[in-house]
């Protein structure tokens, strides 16, 4: 159950923190130069009546999943974001579970990348979070919930994603998910989650579990993807994922060749963000 000084740490943090290092924009009065509640509510993916209970000490049973995206809103360094963790009553994620912790330095990665759609995932690619241009270009995630975050989980059970595949590179993808699945399961034995991921997974999906019990190898890699986006058309983009060592993170960035219509098209959608485009 979360102490009392759950509350107070959450306003000391959230005061530090200033909208422009969030990437929020900063037009009218302020009376601190810190996060709004609202701006907070936004930032973590929970609603704004939600934080004022829980800094108000009315909301004494924060989820893991909600201290987590709180601490990675409020910019926690590893040992803040542990003693938030305690302070909700909660043991802070150990080095057997899949790291979720966006550290400082990835997160200035994001803040420099404000043009590039630019997502970062975890081990087990489970979405942490995605920028507007990513939001922009692959839909808007912040609606997801659970296993609607995982892209294995999403690729094979779920709505799937707006990359283009023929039949034959759907499945070495596939076969690539799986097979990296299977690695972080095997780093990460501990992991409740991920447990229950590749339960379901196994229990709902016929290929998933051919290709888990095949034993298949691969890795999702680098690659020159299609994707088919519903107002701005076809964009052919370079894919690139980015391994952080030591936090077993994904970032996996989009880019297009200069000059081209693609080019073209990913900036206009970068600017239009998540807008319906009218023709």
């Amino acid at each position: 159950m979360a102490t009392a000084e759950f509350g107070q740490v959450m306003r000391r943090w959230r005061d530090r923190v200033s909208p422009e290092t969030a990437g929020l924009p900063t037009g009218g009065h302020r009376r601190a130069a810190g996060l709004r509640r609202e701006e907070l509510a936004l930032l973590a993916g929970i609603s704004v009546d939600y934080v004022t209970r829980l800094e108000q000490g009315r909301a004494s049973n924060p989820s893991a999943q909600v201290v987590e995206a709180l601490a990675r809103a409020l910019r926690l360094s590893g040992t803040e974001r542990a003693h938030l963790f305690r302070l909700a009553g909660l043991a802070p994620p150990g080095p057997e579970t899949v790291p979720a912790h966006i550290t400082p330095s990835v997160q200035r990665l994001l803040d420099r990348l404000t043009g590039t759609p630019v997502a970062v995932y975890d081990a087990s690619w489970t979405l942490l979070v995605a920028n507007p241009p990513y939001a922009a270009l692959m839909g808007d995630p912040s609606g997801w919930r659970g296993n609607q975050r995982n892209g294995v989980w999403r690729n094979l059970l779920g709505e799937g994603t707006r990359v283009r595949h023929t039949p034959q590179a759907q499945r070495a993808f596939e076969a690539a998910l799986v097979a990296d699945l299977r690695a972080a399961a095997g780093r990460y034995p501990a992991d409740q989650r991920l447990r229950r991921l590749v339960a379901e997974l196994r229990a709902n999906s016929t290929r998933f579990a051919e290709l888990w019990d095949s034993g298949a190898v691969g890795r999702h890699e680098a690659a020159r993807k299609t994707i088919d986006h519903p107002q701005a058309g076809p964009l052919t983009l370079d894919c690139d994922v980015l391994t952080v060592a030591g936090s077993d993170l994904r970032i996996m960035i989009y880019t297009a060749e200069p000059g081209t219509q693609d080019a073209e098209r990913l900036a206009l959608l970068t600017v239009l963000g998540t807008q319906t485009l009218v023709g």
